[in-house]
C-alpha cells in the first residue's frame, strides 16, 4: 500500500533508502529505527515523496538509485489528542495542555508546576477547629469518644528507608495488601491475575504464591476474626474464597457467575469487602451497585442482594465502623460515599450521602474512635469529616493531592495510620512524578489531615515505578508498598540501618537472570502491559509469568 501523504508546516525527516534490492532496503530500515520510534510516539504515519512518485516498500531491483522519502512528524497532544501542540509527561515534568485546566487542582489560571497546592499541600485547607457547639450530639462525642483521643499530638514516626524487598514477586501488578493480625512479619498480597502471596519479610526468602484461587483481579482481603490462619478474598471473577494460609486449600463461599461468561452485561465482579465480626458476616459489593451478605458459620448467602448505590455502578469500598460495627460506610463510581445502618439495610435507606466530584476510590472510618471519615476521590481530593455526629453536608477539609490516573494502574487509596492516637496521619501514593537529582520518581506521601501539611515524602532512587498500594503496619513502624509487581518494606532510617548491618538484608529477584535489570524498581524488558510505569518509547511489554511458588534466581545485597 502506498504511504499516505499530507502537506503541512511540520518538521520533516528525510530517509535515504537503498532500492537496489529488497534485502538492502530491509537492512537500511534496521540500521535506522529512529523514525519508526518517533512515528509511534506521535501516533502519525505521514509520508511525502519529493519527486511526486509513490515508492512502495517492496520496490523492485530495477532502479539502482536511492529514492529519498520525506516523513512529516506532527505534534499531537497526549491530553486532548489534538494536533499542533504537545502536552503530558516528559520525564518528571508535566506540560499542561492549553485546552485543559491545571492537572492537579482542576482549576484554570495557572499551570501544574506552579499550582499553589503543589507548592504547599496545606494551601486553602482550614485546620481542624475546636468543637464547641454545645449540642446533645457534641455531649455524646465528648463523653464517649473524646477520652480515647489524646489532647497533645504525638510525634509522627515515618518509615522512610527500604529495608527489604521482593522484586517481580507477582506476575501482574499488585492490587491489595494486608498484614497478618497476630504474626507481625507476615504480609499478604493480591495481584491482577488473582494470585495470593504470603511473604515473611523478616526472613525475606520465605514466600509463597497461590495461583489457583482466583482467575482474575483479587480486589480485597480480610482475615477471619475467629481464625487468623484463614483469609477471605473477593475477586473480579465474582467469587469469594476462603483460604487456609498453611495448606493453600481454598473453598468458594459464593459464586455470582455459576454459568460462566455470558457477556459483560451479566458478568458480576466483586470489589468492596469487609467483615462484621459481631454478626459474623462477610460483606461484599459488586459492579452493579448491590451488597451481598455471607454468613461465616454456614458459608452461605443470607437474604437477597441490596441495592446500595446507583444501579449499574461499581461499589469499590466497604468499611464497618471499628467501635459500632452496625454502621457501614460504602463508596462507589456514582460519586458518592454513603453511611448505612446494618440493622435496617434496604435500598434508599442510607443515613447520609457524602457527594464527591468524581469517582470515590476509598472511604474509611478512623481506626480508633471511628468518628472520622476519610475519602479518596478521582478529582485529586482527599476529604475529611471530623465527626459523624456533626454536619456531614460538607467535608471539614479538602486536601488537593495528585492521584488522578488513567488505566493500567491500581487506584490510589489514602489510608489511616492505625497506630496514630490523634488519628491525623494518612499515607497515599503520588501520581505526578518529581525530579530528584535528574530522576523522575513518584514518592509516597505522609499527610497530616488535621492541617493539610505534608509530613514527609518517601522515595528511593531505585524505585522508578508508581506505588499506588500502601499499607501501614497496625503494631510496628513498618510501611508495606506495592509498586508494579514488586513488594517493598520500609522502616525508619534510624531503626533499619543497624538491622541491615547485622543481618545484611537482601533484595530477592523473582525473575530469570538474563532479564533482570540493575535498578530494582525500574522499567524492565519483560514489563507487564499494566505495570505502573512510564515507558520512554510508549511500548508495552509482556512479562514472563511466575509459577505458584516462585524460587529466587539471584540475590543482591541492598547497598
Amino acid at each position: 500500500m502506498a504511504p499516505r501523504t499530507r502537506r503541512g508546516s511540520f518538521p520533516r525527516v528525510v530517509i535515504e533508502r537503498d532500492t537496489e534490492s529488497e534485502k538492502s532496503s530491509s537492512s537500511e530500515e534496521e540500521e535506522d529505527p529512529e523514525p519508526e520510534v518517533q512515528e509511534e510516539e506521535e501516533s502519525e504515519e505521514l509520508a511525502e515523496v519529493e519527486n511526486g512518485e509513490n515508492v512502495e516498500e517492496g520496490l523492485g531491483s530495477k532502479k539502482k538509485e536511492r529514492v529519498p522519502i520525506t516523513i512529516a512528524l506532527t505534534k499531537v497532544c497526549k491530553v486532548c489528542k489534538r494536533k499542533g501542540h504537545e502536552a503530558g509527561f516528559k520525564g518528571a515534568t508535566y506540560i499542561d495542555c492549553p485546552m485543559k485546566p491545571c492537572f492537579l487542582c482542576k482549576m484554570p489560571g495557572h499551570t501544574t508546576m506552579t499550582c499553589p497546592h503543589k507548592v504547599a499541600t496545606e494551601h486553602g485547607v482550614i485546620p481542624a477547629p475546636n468543637r464547641n457547639t454545645r449540642s446533645s450530639l457534641d455531649y455524646v462525642f465528648r463523653r464517649q469518644l473524646q477520652p480515647d483521643i489524646p489532647a497533645i499530638k504525638t510525634a509522627f514516626i515515618v518509615p522512610n528507608q527500604v529495608d527489604c524487598a521482593v522484586i517481580r514477586y507477582h506476575s501482574r501488578r499488585v492490587t491489595c495488601l494486608e498484614f497478618h493480625p497476630t504474626n507481625n512479619n507476615i504480609l499478604l498480597s493480591g495481584d491482577k491475575k488473582g494470585q495470593l502471596g504470603v511473604w515473611d519479610y523478616n526472613k525475606v526468602h520465605e514466600k509463597t504464591v497461590y495461583g489457583n484461587i482466583h482467575h482474575c483481579i483479587l480486589n480485597n482481603m480480610r482475615f477471619k476474626p475467629t481464625n487468623d490462619e484463614t483469609i477471605y478474598a473477593a475477586s473480579s471473577d465474582g467469587t469469594i474464597s476462603c483460604t487456609d494460609l498453611e495448606t493453600g486449600i481454598s473453598s468458594s463461599l459464593m459464586n455470582l457467575n455459576p454459568n460462566g461468561w455470558e457477556g459483560p452485561s451479566t458478568w458480576r465482579m466483586l470489589y468492596g469487602m469487609d467483615i462484621n465480626s459481631e454478626k459474623g458476616l462477610v460483606l461484599v459489593a459488586d459492579n452493579f451497585g448491590f451488597l451481598y451478605l455471607v454468613d461465616t458459620r454456614s458459608n452461605n448467602q443470607t437474604g437477597e442482594a441490596i441495592l446500595i448505590h446507583k444501579k449499574g455502578s461499581k461499589v469499590v469500598g466497604l468499611h464497618c465502623n471499628p467501635l459500632q460495627p452496625e454502621l457501614l460506610l460504602s463508596c462507589g463510581n456514582d460519586h458518592f460515599a454513603r453511611i448505612w445502618d446494618m440493622r435496617r439495610l434496604e435500598a434508599g435507606s442510607s443515613l447520609h450521602n457524602l457527594p464527591h466530584g468524581r469517582v470515590v476510590n476509598a472511604a474509611y472510618f478512623s481506626p480508633q474512635s471511628g468518628c472520622k471519615i476519610l475519602t479518596t476521590s478521582q478529582d485529586n481530593r482527599i476529604r475529611v469529616w471530623d465527626s459523624i455526629f456533626g454536619n456531614l453536608n460538607s467535608p471539614s477539609r479538602e486536601i488537593v493531592h495528585s492521584h488522578d490516573f488513567n488505566r493500567h494502574l491500581t487506584p490510589f487509596r489514602a489510608e489511616w495510620d492505625p497506630k496514630d492516637p490523634a488519628e491525623s496521619l494518612v499515607v497515599v501514593g503520588r501520581y505526578i512524578s518529581e525530579n530528584y537529582n535528574g530522576a523522575a520518581l513518584h514518592p509516597i506521601d505522609f499527610i497530616d489531615i488535621s492541617t493539610g501539611q505534608l509530613v514527609a515524602e518517601v522515595m528511593d532512587p531505585n524505585i522508578t515505578t508508581i506505588s499506588p498500594v500502601n499499607k501501614l503496619h497496625p503494631r510496628d513502624d513498618v510501611l508495606a508498598s506495592g509498586s508494579s509487581r514488586s513488594l517493598f518494606i520500609w522502616r525508619p532510617r534510624d531503626k533499619s540501618e543497624p538491622v541491615q548491618q547485622k543481618n545484611e538484608k537482601k533484595i530477592v529477584l523473582c525473575a530469570s537472570e538474563k532479564k533482570t535489570r540493575r535498578k530494582f524498581g525500574g522499567v524492565d524488558s519483560d514489563n507487564d502491559s499494566d505495570d505502573d510505569t512510564f515507558s520512554s518509547k510508549g511500548k508495552n511489554f509482556k512479562s514472563k509469568k511466575l509459577g505458584s511458588k516462585p524460587t529466587p534466581k539471584s540475590l543482591r545485597t541492598k547497598r
